[in-house]
């Protein structure tokens, strides 16, 4: 049976790149702003790309921020792509005064001063634990990040002007600041190793 994942609507994203990706890695997909989709999919994908403070609004009025903690909650897979991990955080300097989904008791900063905004292109990832996250080389478009996963998370790390969070995983659930999507064979083959899951 080929996996079903909802694809989350935030409002911002431009999700084609993610739909090809997912479908690369076996899966077949479907977008939603219904919050008893979320519930029910056998994976859900919270998309990147877009403002912290816009995504949060547009998941507000439709419901889906309550929906996604409780997936969250329920431990069923989730992936949560660029932006997509900024919004488990608590606050963003992006958006101040914004609060985002809290399920990861962090926030997000921005990259260091010295360092390029935004990173564009190639980093290296190191996992800090064997997971859904090998070794390798993944591509990034940021300009803010994570510096602490927070409990219970086991984070990857990589390195633009400081170290980041690059990704965090708990059980069936994965959070990159990168895209897998837009990261090759390397990217497909991490899409691959979180569909089996769902």
């Amino acid at each position: 049976m080929t996996p079903l994942i909802a694809i989350v609507s935030t409002g911002t994203a431009n999700v084609a790149s993610m739909e090809a990706g997912l479908r690369r890695a076996g899966a077949e997909t479907f977008r939603t702003s219904d919050p008893e989709q979320v519930a029910d999919a056998m994976g859900v994908v919270i998309p990147g790309v877009g403002t912290f403070a816009a995504a949060m609004t547009h998941l507000r009025q439709t419901g889906m921020d309550d929906a996604l903690r409780a997936r969250f909650r329920s431990g069923r897979p989730v992936l949560a792509v660029c932006l997509g991990l900024q919004l488990l955080a608590r606050t963003s300097e992006e958006s101040p005064g914004e609060e985002g989904l809290g399920i990861v008791d962090a926030d997000v900063v921005g990259l260091p001063e010295g360092a390029s905004r935004p990173q564009l292109g190639w980093n290296e990832v190191i996992p800090s634990v064997p997971g859904y996250v090998e070794r390798g080389h993944a591509y990034f478009a940021n300009s803010y990040c994570l510096r602490s996963e927070g409990d219970a998370w086991q984070p990857s790390h990589a390195h633009h002007g400081d170290q980041f969070i690059a990704a965090m995983q708990r059980d069936r659930q994965l959070a990159c600041q990168f895209h897998p999507e837009l990261s090759g064979a390397w990217g497909v083959a991490l899409l691959t190793r979180w569909i089996g899951t769902c």
